[in-house]
């Protein structure tokens, strides 16, 4: 996940795709395309989280489509993510990565870059993901939030798709090993990009045929702090609109009886 949500920029396409799952060094990608298009990178996890409410309703109704898969539906999700992503240079996290046979359709001309890492640790890290994000009590925290009221919802609509994709909805290492190889079968060999951000710029800069940026470090950026961060963000956000709605609601209790 990222530190803050991108902005689109008017008159800028999608120049790459970003394959890879969450928890593989999307966010250090994220600001590293933002430097090398010279244009905002919409990372899936911090617009869901942070963004307008409108970006996640979109996903919600991308995703619905999606599910249902006939021949009107697909023509509404290929609508939808073209709306989704306009003013953007690249997408990166999920459940960007899972629409990826749509998104090359309408980019033609885009790379395909899939993030990896260690399946073992990936797995580990995802299981930390986990637990901010399906907290028993989050749907009733974050219900007094107009623009996190449904995210419980989103969040489903995702694990869905994820069923249906990986035959998992709680991601495992498995997960993992299917995600590479269904994007192998899906996306031609010569716009499919492996890439390791412990590699930092020379392998990105060469798949995408940039010079490597001087005196810029690569920006290696640790998501799962950004994660946690966010999820306490919301839930103490929640918590405090509850407890005005009760002290209000208190108040004019007390004012009836009175009076």
């Amino acid at each position: 996940m990222g530190q803050s949500p991108s902005v689109p920029q008017a008159g800028t396409s999608i120049q790459v795709i970003g394959a890879g799952l969450p928890r593989t060094g999307t966010a250090s990608l994220s600001a590293a395309l933002e430097i090398l298009l010279d244009g905002p990178t919409f990372h899936c996890g911090t617009q869901a989280t942070l963004g307008p409410p409108v970006q996640r309703q979109i996903w919600m109704q991308a995703l619905k489509h999606w599910a249902a898969g006939e021949e009107a539906d697909q023509k509404a999700v290929l609508g939808l993510l073209a709306r989704q992503f306009d003013g953007y240079a690249a997408t990166t996290d999920a459940p960007g990565g899972q629409f990826v046979p749509e998104l090359m359709v309408l980019y033609p001309d885009a790379k395909v870059i899939c993030t990896v890492r260690d399946p073992v640790s990936w797995e580990t890290s995802m299981s930390h993901v986990m637990h901010y994000t399906f907290l028993w009590f989050l749907r009733g925290v974050l219900f007094p939030l107009p623009g996190m009221r449904y995210f419980m919802d989103y969040l489903a609509l995702v694990a869905g798709q994820w069923k249906r994709l990986y035959g998992e909805e709680i991601p495992t290492r498995q997960t993992y090993y299917r995600h590479i190889e269904w994007l192998k079968e899906v996306v031609p060999e010569h716009r499919l990009v492996f890439y390791d951000v412990k590699d930092g710029w020379e392998p990105l800069c060469k798949a995408l045929g940039k010079e490597v940026p001087k005196d810029r470090p690569f920006p290696h950026i640790n998501d799962g702090d950004a994660i946690e961060r966010i999820a306490k963000l919301h839930i103490r956000r929640g918590l405090t609109r509850w407890a005005v709605i009760f002290a209000v609601g208190a108040t004019g209790l007390a004012w009836f009886l009175y009076h």
